[in-house]
């Protein structure tokens, strides 16, 4: 049975720090168990913040790289060269300076890719990338990732996921084009509520005040249509990595105390 935890922290630094830490940890472990594992990634500040962390940590080689599956939660669809892409941000922080097997890195297309400015045929490629990976036993056309990680936003949205847009309304499809998103750039691909509940554990790390309200909110089990970071919910479980501003409206229930 999937279980929600969650972790306060003083700061959003010490939070991007632990979550390095934590990480590092939990890929060591797979790795032991199963001989690989597989990580889906975010953008935003703390996304990027913790890959940054883990680059600069001496317990990085503890990782096998070479046996890492990557993937992403989002894209924004911009040229591959583009600052605001979250692949060439994610290459910056950590995965250009770690010895991954480029086979094994699973980037969204970029708008001036093979498949130009077209996010639906973006969207459907990246779905047969997940379905091709799919293993037997993961039951059906998406791995089970072990851990993905994601930010949310102070509506409520995470990944590329916005409150009451077609894509929180997703049921079929595992990976969805996204126009006219209510912050820029207007047009992106994401996973969709389902394909994010394929993963093992789910990762929602944020900071801020501003983030305070989506997250008391979430914890309090509103609906992942007006609320999609509601619906990011990991098969074992769902940890939330907060610093105390993000935290200051959760009740005591979900407060743990602070590291």
């Amino acid at each position: 049975m999937s279980k929600t935890e969650v972790v306060v922290y003083a700061n959003t630094e010490l939070l991007a720090a632990a979550a390095a830490a934590r990480l590092v940890t939990k890929l060591v472990d797979v790795q032991a168990a199963k001989g690989s594992a597989s990580l889906v990634l975010t953008g935003g500040g703390t996304g990027i913040a913790v890959l940054e962390q883990l680059r600069d940590s001496p317990a990085r080689d503890a990782v096998d790289w070479s046996r890492l599956d990557v993937y992403w939660g989002d894209e924004r669809f911009v040229p591959a060269d583009s600052d605001d892409r979250n692949e060439k941000q994610a290459r910056e922080a950590l995965l250009d300076h770690v010895p991954l097997d480029p086979a094994r890195v699973h980037a969204m297309a970029p708008s001036d890719g093979e498949f130009g400015d077209d996010p639906e045929a973006a969207a459907a490629a990246y779905a047969e990338v997940l379905a091709k990976n799919a293993k037997p036993e993961d039951h059906g056309d998406v791995p089970s990732f072990d851990i993905t990680l994601l930010g949310l936003g102070g509506e409520g949205h995470t990944a590329s996921v916005f409150p009451e847009s077609p894509a929180a309304y997703e049921a079929e499809r595992t990976v969805v084009a996204v126009r006219n998103c209510p912050k820029p750039p207007p047009t992106r691909v994401s996973l969709t509520l389902p394909t994010i509940r394929r993963s093992h554990d789910v990762w929602l790390m944020t900071g801020g005040e501003a983030k305070a309200d989506a997250v008391a909110l979430a914890l309090s089990g509103a609906g992942e249509v007006q609320l999609p970071v509601a619906g990011a919910r990991g098969q074992r479980r769902t940890l939330w990595l907060l610093d105390r501003a993000a935290a200051g409206k959760l009740t005591k229930v979900y407060r743990p105390p602070i590291s």
